[in-house]
């Protein structure tokens, strides 16, 4: 939301506003000249305006009941972006269930970088460039598009990157995949003309969706163009090097090396990242020697396996996995730790994901020392009898040769509990999309407490 509001006070648009609590983003939005109001209140809405609500505002919020009795025009978030992007001239989407955000960001951070003036609405803050949108109206328009309402039918690119597509927002997609799969092929059949999807055919649910428009023909001439690491594709990531600080690899088109692109994020899911990233941007006619150098620099989106704090030795690393495969992927990058006690501290986000996806949480730990489990986010749903974190971490416990242990209460409170068990050289990583986000602060301001009574 404050992306989109940025986008719009860029364009000389009046924009106000309310978010229940304050925070750096409402201040940096307020610092472009919104009017934000803290808490919800009837008074805040404006009686000649067009008022945008995300998927979490319900219809008995007081600004939505009082813009309806005033008879305003109430868009989703989504229509928003939608309405933004058909105004720009190239738009590059960046869609599936893990990595839309590091990939959308990586695009935008490139091309600004290079100084070809992109602008974007991605869902996390760009390192070095500290924002999350820009307002550019140069060639290329860069957004990340969200399936897990079902709005991602709304747009229209002329390139769409798919990274993945898995079992995810079960509480929307009452039939798992098949009910994902449906939505997209929905949303493929309103590219803009001569579209290009850049899909990644090592993922199992992508390559259905390829194969189903294999026998369907795609609307307004649109074409599936694949990527891969190592496959028979039209582009793939060879000869892949992990080091310490950097991995490089290979980027072929066609059989034909075309770079040795290197990068300083961990993990193979970066390196279908930046494949994909420099797929779309060379599929885009962007030069790609201008852009290439700056893939090396780019650390890493808010919340992407980000280092918060260190203190005594000890290293505090916050990532928004809340997925199996996330977390997979996010806990095999722990590798590069060499002789560490790695705990990882998981958040399970949301009672609906915990059940639905039980036993795939039960794979998804591997790499670490330890697992922390905590009290599960609810993100206001209703909590499902049987399904909490005791009965987790006990079952848990039962399946993983790793210590796993449950903690309760607000994660000041599990900071709390885990500060005394911590030694100099452990790695800890907060895993989750809620409040887990707050265990660093909290460790790190602990261990300030420790040095004010002299221990």
């Amino acid at each position: 939301m404050s992306g989109l509001a940025k986008y719009l006070l860029q364009n000389g648009f009046e924009v106000s506003g309310s978010d229940i609590n304050d925070s750096k983003y409402v201040q940096k939005v307020k610092a472009l000249g919104a009017k934000i109001h803290i808490g919800h209140d009837e008074n805040n809405v404006p009686d000649d305006c067009v008022v945008v609500a995300s998927t979490a505002i319900r219809d008995n919020n007081p600004e939505i009941q009082k813009a309806k009795s005033l008879g305003l025009t109430i868009w989703h978030r989504s229509d928003l972006l939608a309405e933004i992007s058909q105004s720009e001239e190239y738009f590059i989407g960046f869609s599936g269930t893990h990595g839309k955000t590091t990939t959308s960001g990586l695009c935008s951070y490139v091309l600004e970088k290079a100084n070809l003036k992109p602008s974007y609405v991605v869902g996390g803050t760009i390192p070095e460039l500290e924002t999350n949108a820009n307002a550019a109206h140069d060639k290329i328009f860069i957004a990340e598009l969200d399936e897990s309402d079902g709005t991602i039918v709304k747009y229209s690119p002329n390139l769409v990157v798919v990274n993945n597509l898995e079992p995810d927002h079960l509480d929307f997609y009452k039939n798992g995949l098949e009910s994902i799969l449906e939505t997209f092929e929905t949303f493929l059949s309103n590219m803009r003309q001569n579209g290009i999807i850049l899909a990644n055919t090592d993922n199992e649910g992508v390559k259905r969706l390829v194969k189903y428009f294999s026998e369907t023909p795609l609307a307004h001439n649109a074409k599936f163009v694949t990527y891969s690491i190592g496959g028979n594709t039209d582009y793939c990531a060879k000869n892949i090097v992990y080091g310490e600080d950097f991995t490089t690899f290979d980027v072929l088109y066609k059989g034909e090396i075309q770079t040795n692109l290197k990068i300083c994020l961990k993990g193979v899911h970066n390196v279908y990242n930046s494949l994909a990233v420099w797929a779309s941007l060379h599929l885009s006619g962007v030069d790609m020697g201008k852009v290439n150098p700056h893939f090396a620099t780019f650390t890493g989106m808010g919340r992407r396996f980000q280092k918060v704090g260190e203190f005594n030795g000890i290293s505090i690393y916050d990532d928004y996995a809340h997925h199996p495969t996330e977390i997979k992927a996010t806990l095999s990058s722990s590798k590069s730790f060499k002789n560490r006690n790695v705990i990882a501290v998981f958040q399970p986000h949301r009672y609906t994901r915990l059940q639905n996806l039980w036993n795939e949480f039960m794979g998804a730990f591997s790499d670490v020392n330890k697992v922390v489990v905590t009290d599960v986010y609810a993100a206001s749903e209703t909590p499902i009898d049987g399904v909490n974190s005791a009965a987790f971490t006990s079952e848990l416990k039962e399946k993983i040769d790793i210590p796993c242990t449950h903690l309760t209460g607000s994660i000041q409170e599990v900071a709390q509990k885990l500060f005394p068990t911590l030694n100099p050289g452990d790695v800890v990583i907060g895993l989750g999309a809620g409040t887990i986000t707050n265990l660093g602060k909290e460790l790190l301001e602990l261990s300030k407490e420790r040095v004010k009574v002299g221990n």
